[in-house]
């Protein structure tokens, strides 16, 4: 039995993973450094994480690599997926020394810069013929317009807090202003409507695609711009190849997502993404194929390899966006819901492994 290492536990995310790999069989140890996490993670508790490992100190610690080394070397070549983009990082400027103890499909650092940079990607789709918002040098000559930093994760900036939305020329400069902190030139670009959409893709070491999943935003959190809080699986054949030349041109492998407004490309996450728990709810194998693909196996794409249709929302978030939603007087939206209430599928809940959703709950009260 194959031991696969998941780090950074305490993620909603590494639920997903680990129970997807417990039940096809692998041996799983979820890990989790002490000073990022105090309270006990849910993927520890879940009945198909064999193991739950405590690493000391934090993953930004100059001896975190060499924590985390040390662990790995006590199983037998394990598979390592990371959940947590530090360690992500961490484990691409190191590869070398990873690669000789344990399995893993991760990014050069140069490949994860370039697409953790947004212009960077912006500038590559242009070259590729993807669609993606006008970008502004200077005062832009109409709004509104959405201003960013190149990489707001490597600034340790929320999900909420990685972009601000100008809608005149003073606000455009009150949000040049506040973003300068992170990023001395921001990007400006215009503000494109539509569907919030994410093309969710495996790519092997040679670049093939080897698994996808496609979901759409149905609300956020805050409703006025922020991640998923309710989101729903479809298919589509357009925006996976699409997102696959984008990834490959970058010489990417592992699991990553492309964010979508409509037809347009908005950013690249080169990474486990904040919607990972769809794939348990729908069925992916994304999580399983990866370590496979890890481990040297052959996996082969088949396209639809999931269940289309299936809505997942996130508990506490989804409940906000929809109080939101009354007393911003969107009441057919929040209407709908309360109706998922019934209808969506609670990201962390499963039937056979209820003690994470406890988990997670009670550590929210704790920390609130």
């Amino acid at each position: 039995m194959k031991t696969v290492v998941v780090t950074d536990g305490r993620y909603r995310a590494a639920v997903a993973a680990v129970r997807a790999l417990g039940r096809e069989g692998f041996h799983v140890v979820v890990t989790q450094t002490r000073r990022d996490q105090a309270l006990t993670p849910p993927a520890f508790v879940s009945r198909y994480a064999a193991e739950g490992r405590w690493i000391a100190g934090s993953v930004s610690d100059p001896a975190y690599a060499d924590r985390l080394l040390s662990l790995l070397m006590g199983y037998e070549r394990p598979a390592l997926l990371c959940v947590g983009a530090a360690t992500l990082n961490v484990v691409s400027w190191q590869r070398e020394r990873f690669a000789r103890v344990s399995d893993f499909l991760i990014a050069p650092p140069a490949s994860l810069d370039a697409l953790n940079d947004k212009e960077a990607v912006h500038r590559r789709c242009l070259d590729l013929g993807i669609p993606v918002p006008e970008e502004f040098q200077g005062v832009p000559d109409r709004y509104p317009v959405v201003v960013k930093p190149h990489c707001g994760e490597r600034s340790g900036l929320k999900a909420k807090d990685r972009y601000r939305i100008a809608r005149d020329a003073a606000s455009w400069r009150a949000a040049v202003s506040e973003m300068a902190a992170w990023d001395p030139e921001p990007l400006v670009q215009e503000k494109v409507e539509g569907t919030g959409q994410g093309a969710s893709l495996l790519l092997g070491k040679d670049g093939r695609l080897l698994a996808a999943l496609c979901h759409r935003r149905i609300r956020e959190w805050p409703v006025t711009g922020g991640p998923s809080s309710c989101c729903e699986s479809f298919y589509d054949e357009e925006m996976v190849h699409t997102s696959w030349r984008l990834l490959r041109s970058f010489g990417f492998q592992g699991l990553a997502m492309v964010e979508y407004k409509g037809p347009y490309v908005l950013e690249v996450n080169p990474r486990i993404w904040g919607s990972f728990p769809l794939t348990e709810h729908a069925d992916s194998s994304l999580a399983v194929d990866y370590v496979r693909a890890a481990s040297g196996e052959d996996v082969v794409y088949w396209p639809e390899a999931y269940e289309a249709g299936v809505r997942m929302r996130f508990l506490l978030n989804d409940t906000a966006a929809v109080l939101g939603l009354l007393r911003r007087g969107r009441f057919r939206e929040a209407l709908e819901g309360v109706g998922d209430v019934f209808r969506a599928r609670e990201a962390l809940s499963s039937r056979d492994d209820p003690a994470p959703m406890r988990q997670y709950l009670r550590n929210t009260l704790l920390r609130h």
